[in-house]
C-alpha cells in the first residue's frame, strides 16, 4: 500500500487592523502616543473601597464606554472583559476594513484570556451567598467562562470560521495570536481576530494576587510601582484591558489593497515544567521558545534589532528573562533593544500578549522603540539595553515579544517590518 504525502504550502501573514483598549488609551493613536511619552497609568484604585486591602494600586482603564462599539443589551449580558476584548476587535474590524461578508467562514477569532469573567464570578458569589440559588443570574456561566471574548465577537462581527480561546495565563495574548497565525499560515482561515482581554481589577483579583505576593505594594508612589529591570521592584502591577490585531493571509491582503503594518513571521513556545507560579531561574525553556520563534521565521539571531520584553517588575522574572534573551541571542543580546511595556500600564494578564504586540508594530511603523520607565538604577543581573526612561528612534526591521505564564508557559512571537 502507498502512502500519499500531503505538502503544505505555507502561506505568509501579515498585520491589517489593530484594536486597543488599555488604561494608557482606547484606540491605537492615543495609545502609542502615551507608550512614546512614557506615561504612566498607574494610580490608586477608584473602582472600590481599599481600606482593608493591602495593595491599593492599579492601571484602571478610564472613560470607556462599551454602548460606543457594541448595543447596550449585548453589553449587560458580557463581563467587562469580554466588553474589552470585543471592543477591541470591533475597532481592528474598523481599522483593517476586512470585508467579513465576503467569506465569513474564511475569518475566525482567538482571544485569550488568563480568567475570564471574574467580576461576573464575584458578582454572582455574592448573590448566591447573600439571596440563595434562586437568585443566580441565568447568564452566569457564559459571562464568566473564557471563550467569550471571541464567542461575543464571532456572533456580533459574523465571524464563523475558526473561533478559539487560549487560557494560558499570561501567554493568552500571545499564545492566541501564535495560533491564529498558525491557522492562517497552513490555509484553514483567510484572516483571525486574535489577541487577549482581561478585567481583573476588582476586589477578588487584587486580594488573590496580593495573597501570592505576585504584585507591587508600593501604594504611596503608585507611578513608581512598575519597574521592571530596577533595583527595588517589588511585583507587578495589576493592569487591565484587550489587544486585538488583525492577522490576514498576504496575498489576500495586497489583493484588496489592504494597509499592511507588519509581517508575522515566527513563533515559538515551551513549558518550564517547573513551578505553579515561579519562573525556571536558568531562562532556559524560555529561551528557547525564542530560538525557536526564529527558527520559525527564519530569522537569525544577529537580525533581531528589539525584543518587547515580558518585564512584569518582578525580582525572579526580570533576571530569568534577561538570561533567557542572552541565551536565545547570544552575543548580540547586547546589541539588542529591550522594553517593557508593562512600566506604563502595568501586567494586563491575558491581554498582555495582545497589547504588546500591538505596541510592537504600531513603533514598528513609527520607527520609534518604547522606553521602560521607572529604571534609575538597573539592576546589575539586568544587564541589557532596556531603553531607560525615554522612547528612542530607530529603525525596526525584526522584533519579538514575548510573554511568560503561570504554570510554566512560554510564547515568544516574531514580526518583521513591512516595506511593500
Amino acid at each position: 500500500m502507498s502512502t500519499a504525502s500531503k505538502t503544505i504550502e505555507l502561506k505568509r501573514v501579515v498585520v491589517t487592523g489593530v484594536g486597543i483598549v488599555s488604561p494608557i488609551g482606547i484606540g491605537t493613536e492615543p495609545f502609542l502616543d502615551s507608550l512614546l511619552e512614557g506615561r504612566s497609568a498607574v494610580k490608586l484604585i477608584e473602582r472600590f473601597d481599599t481600606t482593608d486591602f493591602p495593595v491599593k494600586i492599579a492601571a484602571e482603564i478610564c472613560g470607556f464606554d462599551p454602548s460606543s462599539f457594541m448595543d447596550r443589551k449585548w453589553a449587560r449580558r458580557m463581563d467587562l472583559y469580554a466588553q474589552y476584548g470585543v471592543s477591541a476587535a470591533t475597532m481592528a474590524l474598523e481599522d483593517s476594513a476586512y470585508p467579513v461578508d465576503e467569506d465569513p467562514y474564511a475569518v475566525g477569532a482567538l482571544v485569550g484570556s488568563g480568567v475570564g469573567g471574574l467580576y461576573t464570578f464575584y458578582d454572582q458569589i455574592g448573590v448566591l451567598l447573600e439571596k440563595g440559588p434562586a437568585r443566580v443570574s441565568p447568564f452566569f456561566i457564559p459571562m464568566m467562562i473564557p471563550n467569550m471574548a471571541s464567542a461575543c465577537s464571532s456572533i456580533l462581527l459574523g465571524l464563523k470560521g475558526p473561533v478559539n480561546a487560549t487560557c494560558t495565563a499570561c501567554a493568552a495574548g500571545t499564545m492566541a495570536l501564535g495560533d491564529a497565525f498558525s491557522l492562517i499560515r497552513r490555509g484553514d482561515a483567510t484572516a483571525m481576530f486574535a489577541g487577549g482581554a482581561e478585567a481583573a481589577v476588582n476586589q477578588v483579583g487584587m486580594a488573590a494576587f496580593a495573597a501570592c505576593r505576585a504584585i507591587s505594594a508600593r501604594n504611596d508612589e503608585p507611578t513608581k510601582a512598575s519597574r521592571p529591570f530596577a533595583m527595588g521592584r517589588d511585583g507587578f502591577v495589576m493592569g487591565e484591558g484587550a489587544g486585538v490585531l488583525v492577522l490576514e493571509e498576504m496575498e489576500h491582503a495586497l489583493r484588496r489593497g489592504a494597509h499592511i503594518y507588519a509581517e508575522m513571521v515566527g513563533y515559538g513556545m515551551t513549558a518550564d515544567a517547573f513551578h505553579l507560579t515561579e519562573p525556571d531561574e536558568t531562562g532556559e525553556p524560555a529561551g528557547l521558545a525564542m530560538t525557536r520563534a526564529l527558527h520559525d521565521a527564519d530569522v537569525d539571531p544577529s537580525e533581531v534589532d528589539y525584543v518587547n520584553a515580558h518585564g512584569t517588575s518582578t525580582p525572579l522574572g526580570d533576571v530569568m528573562e534577561t538570561k533567557a534573551i542572552k541565551l536565545s541571542l547570544g552575543d548580540h543580546a547586547y546589541k539588542v533593544m529591550v522594553s517593557s511595556n508593562k512600566s506604563m500600564f502595568g501586567h494586563c494578564l491575558g491581554a498582555a500578549g495582545g497589547l504588546e504586540a500591538a505596541a510592537t508594530i504600531l513603533c514598528m511603523e513609527a520607527g520609534k522603540v518604547p522606553p521602560t520607565i521607572n529604571l534609575e538604577e538597573p539592576d546589575p543581573d539586568c544587564d541589557l539595553d532596556y531603553v531607560p526612561n525615554v522612547a528612542r528612534v530607530a529603525t525596526i526591521e525584526v522584533a519579538m515579544s514575548n510573554s511568560f505564564g503561570f504554570g510554566g508557559h512560554n510564547v515568544a512571537i516574531v514580526f518583521r517590518r513591512w516595506d511593500g
